[in-house]
């Protein structure tokens, strides 16, 4: 019976195996067509060496194996099979259960109240303190493991770092001193962040190895990371305890190579370490950045105010639940998904990136499972899901408490949010969720984010003018070859964008140029590398290295400057041409660089499509470069200059997947990537021809802008002296204001700048407290040219401290308030009542003073006040475009036009009892009135 049993085990086995070869040969010649019959196949091949497997290819052939078998293969498994035979031995032990299975944790309290957040924390640490304190039982995190759920508490949290706190300062780390973490996502992670940080470290997320089997590679390839970031320890996986010798040759400073379990294993407590707002709580190290290493400074005070600002712009609240299978390694999964959920207190359910990879509809039945309302991915994933999640694989999901689907850290395909939401709508999902988002580790994340709850805004501009210009024109709804581009949105709270161009000054609407910003999350430079931390400052600005636009106010990102390629005078948008490539028959989808290429004889650029095939016969990939050169002439309307087709790999990529296009163009240029030479010299030549003069006009129109400013200031120095003089000799305030009327209307019109005026009829004949909105130094202009009549204007004392500003002010009968007295400021707002009162019309800025970002601030009372203490009407004036002229820190005027709208005077109740009341309603709707005609958004919140 033995033998029996021993023969029945031994023939299943062999058609185990027989299966499993058959599927692996059904799936090569899928994804290797015409290639797989060169390539031996047996249960020690190599996945990646033997087979040319990628590591999505991979994770592939084992879903398929796991389905003919109906197993779960285990996460750790798919990361570490290197031949087929490993997947087998795991297959034999693995669970019956569905794939798509999501792990269940046990209730947990979630539906609690939580306190409110903690606004008082300065730094991280505070922040976890708070909570522990405030509610330690409550669930943070419920990490996903291999069909088991693990709850994290935040006392749980507090403590288990505690004790890595303590054994970090065993092995000698003092404050200041950096760890790199380069751990997979696990409860060790959090445990091990949060320990560096008690024990007054600074903390390196760098990221781990794909395969355990190349950690030693993997390891070297970051000594340029850690040696930039002096890490003392590097805590990591017990794997890696086999190369800490040669990471200690290499790195100087690198004191250690230590796995949680070692830094756990004391029972003393950690020595209480003082932890500053100021002080840094990690350095993110910028995708890439192995070769000349840009780790980014951000302090706690730069952390909190990002997560501060990223809740109020989408409404963070602590029923919501985030779900993410992003790594902890990378911005956006470290802080806009963990930290962030730990501050409002928001549970966290996580997964690791390849249970997504594997199976992307865990991450949408986890969200289901959870009933999650948040939850982030770059562009890729969503793409993924529509092609890897089939209907079955979707049967019964409900998406519908997914409130927000963020979607960035990569550029945003306009194709895969229409495929997405279309894909999912039937499941729950509601398309307004979808909300692309924009942000940088300069910034400590993000940065960007539209309105919650609209849904993606679309862009269609015509391309002739955007390529050959930079001009964003709307295109027309029948124009088929119009570019596309996703809104990014607005400014988080408290932080500023601008678009500026190449003499680093700020463009106009719907013009393109380079994106700079600046805020409260904005870093302080790169970490030992004053080089760099120089280039990306421009004053108080800080580049982001990537080109956009705005329109109504909002931003639309366009590519990454070092990127875009200039051909023909006309600039290329890589992103799209690699995306229609990439659907192309015989490309690997997600393995193609677009770029430029200089030609130093010629001083123009050569359009290069660097795409990966598994094609080898000379047949098959002369006609895929044909479907690729047809796919591009549709795209762009001409053809590249070449297409280079590559094996798999050759397309260099960081390590969050984004494409290193830089990298790709220096192996082409070097021959590395086996180049095919294009005879076409003849277009070299045009492209040349076609180039320079662009390019020269683009200059040319550079200093015009220039030189018209100088005017600017030329006009105005020959104009204001006699307006001065004039004014000071006037007879009356009247008669002042007559003067400068005319002055003001010759100036801007000396200067090209068209001024128009509606609402002249709403004039009153009667005493009136006049309010505008207050955007530049040119809105006294705008008044002087639109009133006819003379109006007592408003000002701050201290303009009577300048002698020339105080004879001029006092000619025109300016009316002078206190600002920070209290007592004087009460006595000049009755003084001011008494004024209007008495017949005199008065001109106010209610909104006190102007700023440099775009949109109407809050008004203030003291207008409206006189108005119902001296019961006369308010004349709501709206000034559009001055701003755009001469913003608030620039002092070279552009080219603009200015119009000023005259609203109908607006009064107060007749009798009304409470003053305050009235004057409050009155300044609603006056701000209204100005709001919906001075063409900028609503700031009374920034």
């Amino acid at each position: 019976m033995a033998v029996a049993t021993a023969g029945q085990d031994i023939g299943d086995r062999t058609r185990t195996e027989a299966l499993a070869l058959e599927l692996a040969r059904q799936f090569l010649a899928e994804v290797q067509a015409g290639a797989a019959h060169h390539r031996p196949l047996t249960l020690d091949s190599a996945l990646d060496e033997d087979l040319g497997l990628d590591s999505l290819s991979r994770v592939e052939l084992a879903v398929r194996i796991e389905r003919a078998f109906g197993a779960d293969l285990p996460e750790q498994v798919l990361a570490s099979a290197v031949t087929l035979r490993d997947l087998l031995v795991a297959l034999r032990s693995g669970t019956k259960t569905p794939a798509t299975a999501v792990p269940a944790v046990p209730p947990t309290p979630w539906a609690e109240a939580a306190p409110a957040e903690p606004v008082t924390a300065a730094t991280l640490v505070e922040v976890l303190d708070w909570h522990a304190q405030a509610h330690g039982a409550r669930v943070h995190i419920v990490h996903l493991g291999d069909n088991e759920a693990t709850p994290i508490s935040y006392q749980a949290l507090q403590q288990r770092s505690g004790a890595v706190a303590a054994g970090l300062q065993e092995q000698g780390l003092e404050p200041g001193q950096t760890v790199a973490i380069m751990l997979p996502t696990s409860p060790e992670y959090f445990h091990t962040f949060f320990g560096v940080l008690r024990a007054g470290g600074v903390p390196v997320p760098i990221y781990p190895p794909a395969r355990l089997s190349q950690i030693e590679e993997h390891v070297r390839r970051h000594a340029g990371i850690l040696a930039n970031a002096q890490a003392s320890i590097l805590v990591t996986v017990p794997e890696a305890r086999g190369v800490a010798r040669l990471l200690e040759a290499r790195v100087a400073g690198l004191r250690r190579v230590l796995t949680l379990p070692e830094l756990s294993a004391g029972a003393a407590s950690a020595l209480p370490v003082a932890v500053r707002s100021e002080d840094i709580a990690f350095l993110q190290y910028t995708s890439g950045s192995t070769g000349d290493p840009k780790g980014v400074v951000l302090t706690h005070a730069n952390v909190l105010a990002n997560i501060r600002a990223e809740g109020q712009a989408i409404g963070i609240r602590p029923d919501d639940v985030f779900v993410s299978w992003l790594p902890l390694y990378h911005d956006m999964g470290l802080i806009s998904v963990w930290l962030a959920s730990l501050y409002f207190a928001a549970p966290l359910v996580v997964m690791s990136p390849l249970a997504f990879l594997a199976r992307p509809e865990r991450w949408l039945r986890a969200i289901q499972q959870y009933r999650g309302t948040i939850s982030a991915a770059p562009n890729f994933a969503y793409e993924l899901c529509v092609k890897r999640i089939d209907e079955a694989g979707s049967e019964g999901l409900d998406l519908r408490s997914w409130r927000l689907a963020a979607n960035g850290a990569e550029p945003v395909l306009p194709q895969t949010l229409r495929r997405f939401s279309e894909r999912f709508t039937r499941r729950g999902f509601r398309p307004e969720a979808m909300t692309p988002v924009y942000g940088l580790a300069e910034s400590t994340v993000g940065l960007l984010c539209p309105p919650l709850g609209r849904g993606p805004r679309i862009d269609r501009v015509n391309r002739g003018a955007f390529s050959g210009a930079g001009r964003a024109e709307p295109a027309a709804a029948a124009d088929t070859s119009a570019l596309e581009f996703v809104c990014c949105g607005r400014p988080l709270p408290g932080h500023e964008v601008r678009i500026v161009d190449a003499l680093g000054r700020e463009v106009g609407e719907r013009v393109e140029g380079r994106l700079e910003f600046k805020g409260p999350s904005a870093t302080r430079g790169y970490y030992r590398n004053p080089q760099q931390t120089e280039r990306l400052f421009d004053g108080d600005w800080l580049d982001t290295g990537d080109r956009a636009y705005m329109a109504d106010a909002e931003v639309y990102l366009t590519g990454r400057v070092k990127d875009i390629i200039i051909r023909g005078g006309r600039n290329i948008y890589p992103h799209e041409v690699e995306d229609a490539v990439g659907s192309v028959p015989g490309v690997r989808r997600g393995c193609v660089a677009v770029f430029g290429s200089p030609d130093a004889a010629t001083g123009t650029e050569r359009l290069v499509v660097l795409a990966e095939t598994r094609e080898t016969g000379s047949p098959e990939q002369d006609a895929l470069r044909a479907r690729i050169l047809d796919v591009t002439v549709k795209v762009l309307g001409e053809p590249p200059d070449e297409i280079v087709l590559a094996p798999p790999y050759a397309v260099l990529k960081t390590s969050s997947g984004k494409l290193r296009r830089v990298a790709c163009r220096e192996l082409y240029e070097q021959g590395r990537v086996g180049a095919h030479p294009h005879a076409a010299w003849w277009q070299v030549v045009r492209l040349a021809a076609g180039s320079l003069a662009p390019q020269l006009r683009r200059l040319a129109f550079a200093a015009a802008q220039v030189l018209y400013g100088l005017y600017g200031w030329l006009v105005f120095a020959l104009l204001a002296p006699p307006a001065w003089l004039f004014t000071t000799l006037a007879p009356s305030p009247a008669a002042a204001w007559r003067v400068n009327r005319l002055a003001a209307r010759t100036m801007l019109r000396l200067a090209g700048m068209p001024l128009t005026v509606s609402g002249l009829e709403n004039l009153p004949h009667t005493p009136c407290v006049l309010v505008a909105n207050h955007a530049s130094y040119l809105d006294g202009l705008a008044l002087f040219t639109a009133l006819p009549h003379h109006f007592s204007l408003v000002a701050k004392r201290e303009l009577l401290g300048h002698a020339l500003a105080r004879v001029y002010l006092r000619g025109l009968g300016v009316q002078f308030v206190e600002r920070f007295e209290p007592r004087e400021s009460v006595e000049a707002a009755r003084r001011l009542a008494d004024e209007v009162a008495a017949g005199t019309s008065l001109g106010f800025f209610p909104e006190g003073t102007f700023r440099r970002a775009s949109g109407l601030a809050s008004f203030r009372l003291g207008a409206f006040a006189a108005a119902v203490a001296g019961r006369v009407g308010v004349l709501p004036v709206a000034i559009c475009g001055t701003r755009a002229i001469l913003r608030d820190g620039q002092w070279l005027p552009r080219r603009g036009a200015v119009a000023v709208t005259i609203g109908k005077a607006l009064f107060a109740p007749a009798g009304a009892a409470d003053t305050f009341a009235a004057a409050a309603a009155l300044r609603d709707a006056a701000r209204a009135q100005i709001l919906a005609h001075c063409g900028e958004p609503d700031a009374a919140e920034a």
